[in-house]
């Protein structure tokens, strides 16, 4: 039996399954740390792997339960330990994965007095977590700990359990058959739900009276690819995913047009303005403008949230359940179509747009690097089970626009939080997660420069955890906060303030190789191709410093004219980069044209280089 309380909270951490920790000491957590090392030096222990600060721990353990499906698990002392875990457990909750978060807290003698570091911490905790509680006693702590993972596991959000430094040591005690104290289970509940018959019936109704079927394909159809492939056979529909739903659907299938929205592709707009059906799969989508007209369509939602069922569109049927339980229900009720008519169209328009998409990579900026380029040669040559990340602003859109995630391989974003500095911490936990598969992290200097930078000093002292040894950081560097710069003139119609968009520049691939990994620098486009075949040929850690131009546009797939007038309207203003900006977003336009023009000439696309 346990010895204390520590003792028995982490034997039943294995219980559930629990192989690594990802945390942040201090006194408040300091009985549990030390039960945490007693068992590391007996070789019985649960990996703990120590980042430089609690708030990358919780993004690695959001990370860890995307990549492999496990609950993730964070530790942190009490009050400032356990705030900086906030904004990684709200990456979890809005993405909708299972994380559990225990927590240092100050003795119970000592609270409502007002002492060190004491607050109310399951307050704090109320609005991210779907469970929080305090564990006062020996007895109570079987309970809290299942009932925080199961909890976790079934609602795909974040736990909290504080535990407070004297109960940590407390003698261990098995719970007994008395009065208020419960005999709790690990066993998890199972989330494999299927819907109704009758559900199912009217869904298969809904969807076999329709000919230009579109799915919509989010990350909670991980794990689903064959059933969504096979529905998408069936009724002859195309496919669209979500930007976390972008490795669900390998991206070999033809009529898989990847995403939608600012950072999506037009062929995935057109499939929402002229499909009569959407099935919705395992998203929560927010971006209402780029979905059907209401009243264009009939939908039907799959969704293991509830609460997301129906919030986005009027879906006529609402299907609460898991993705591949309900599509194996649903597939024999559907009818095979004949007519891919639709599906076929699909498929040859996205052809064109990936030679769009090669010809505006092509393109030669007077100013820098075009970052589109060094995304373009990274999905070139990107290896089997590569595992790639990328982080909020416009290297999102690079990895949209340019990233093709073949089938086995993976890849992951803070998606509905969109927090900066998550690819870093996401890239670190992969390479922990699947040590002999390559990773590549793709990062702006921004986000490198908030806490990317310091993980690379996590990345010097496990390295040696790791039998496949490639971990590629790839650096857009630009001086600049370049989504929002873009933003402050395409949504408010404003001039860049160089005040809050301008990036200290400092020399990144050199701190790269103070710390003994390769660094690369890329000044020109002709050399992006060369660095990644350095980088893919080395098996160790590699920063690729790419000096990108700051003033490349992130182009929509469709240039509405409120986007259009902002930006002439921010450019009048006196902005300061208005010359780059204009004369990179000249290029970049002027070669979607001329390809575009070819696209519907069938004159397909130039080679590298050749630009007319």
């Amino acid at each position: 039996m346990a010895k204390t309380v520590s003792d028995f909270v982490i034997d039943r951490l294995k219980e559930w399954g629990v192989r690594r920790i990802f945390g942040y000491p201090g006194d408040g957590i300091g009985a549990f740390d030390g039960a945490l090392g007693e068992l590391d030096v007996e070789g019985d222990g649960i990996e703990y792997i120590r980042p430089t600060h609690e708030e990358i721990a919780a993004f690695m353990a959001t990370a860890h339960a995307k990549f492999t499906g496990e609950v993730g698990v964070c530790v942190a002392t009490s009050s400032p330990g356990a705030f900086h875990l906030i904004n990684g457990l709200y990456d979890a909750q809005m993405d909708n994965v299972p994380v559990v978060a225990i927590v240092g807290q100050q003795g119970l003698d000592a609270l409502g007095t007002f002492t060190q570091q004491e607050s109310k911490l399951e307050q704090v905790f109320a609005d991210v977590a779907c469970y929080v509680e305090t564990i006062v006693s020996p007895q109570q702590a079987q309970a809290v700990v299942d009932t925080a993972f199961r909890t976790a596991q079934a609602r795909l959000a974040p736990a909290v359990i504080v535990l407070p430094h004297d109960v940590q040591a407390l003698d261990a005690a098995e719970p007994a058959a008395a009065h208020w104290v419960s005999r709790s289970s690990s066993a998890p509940a199972s989330t494999r739900i299927v819907p109704a018959p009758e559900a199912l019936e009217a869904a298969a109704s809904v969807i076999d009276a329709g000919s230009k079927v579109t799915l919509l394909v989010g990350a909670g159809a991980r794990g689903a690819t064959e059933q969504v492939l096979e529905l998408a056979r069936k009724t002859g529909a195309g496919i669209v995913t979500a930007l976390r739903g972008k490795d669900v659907v390998p991206s070999e299938v033809p009529f898989h047009t990847q995403q939608l929205g600012l950072l999506g592709t037009l062929p995935s707009l057109h499939q929402m303005k002229e499909c009569d059906t959407l099935v919705l799969l395992g998203t929560n989508y927010p971006y209402g403008e780029f979905l059907p007209e209401t009243g264009q369509c009939r939908a039907v939602q799959v969704d293991l949230k509830p609460e997301q069922l129906g919030v986005r569109y009027p879906t006529e049927v609402n299907l609460w359940g898991d993705v591949g339980a309900t599509l194996d229900a649903l597939l024999p009720l559907v009818a095979q179509k004949s007519d891919l008519g639709w599906q076929q169209g699909i498929a040859e328009e996205f052809q064109g747009w990936e030679r769009e998409m090669r010809a505006e990579a092509m393109v030669g900026f007077p100013d820098g690097v075009n970052p589109r380029r060094v995304y373009f040669e990274l999905n070139e040559r990107l290896p089997e089970n590569a595992i790639v990340t990328a982080d909020a602003g416009t290297t999102a859109d690079w990895y949209a626009h340019h990233v093709r995630l073949r089938r086995g391989m993976r890849g992951d974003l803070s998606g509905r939080l969109a927090s900066m500095l998550a690819a870093m911490p996401y890239a670190v936990a992969a390479k922990f997660a699947y040590p002999d598969r390559p990773v590549v992290c793709t990062i702006g200097d921004g986000a490198f420069q908030m806490l990317g930078m310091n993980e690379l000093i996590t990345v010097k002292k496990y390295l040696g955890r790791w039998p496949n040894k490639q971990l590629i950081i790839a650096v857009m560097h630009n001086d600049d906060l370049s989504q929002v710069s873009w933003e402050q003139r395409t949504q408010d119609a404003d001039p860049v303030w160089r005040g809050s968009q301008d990036v200290e520049s400092m020399d990144y691939a050199g701190y790269a190789e103070l710390l003994g990994f390769r660094g690369i620098r890329v000044r020109h486009d002709d050399e992006a191709a060369d660095a990644w075949e350095q980088a893919l040929r080395h098996d160790g850690v590699t920063l690729i410093d790419a000096y990108v131009t700051r003033n490349a546009p992130p182009l929509p797939p469709k240039i509405t004219k409120e986007f259009r007038n902002n930006t002439l309207k921010a450019l009048a203003k006196r902005d300061p980069l208005r010359v780059g900006a204009v004369v990179d977003s000249a290029e970049a336009l002027g070669a979607e044209a001329l390809q575009r023009a070819k696209n519907a000439l069938h004159l397909g696309s130039d080679e590298p280089g050749q630009r007319e």
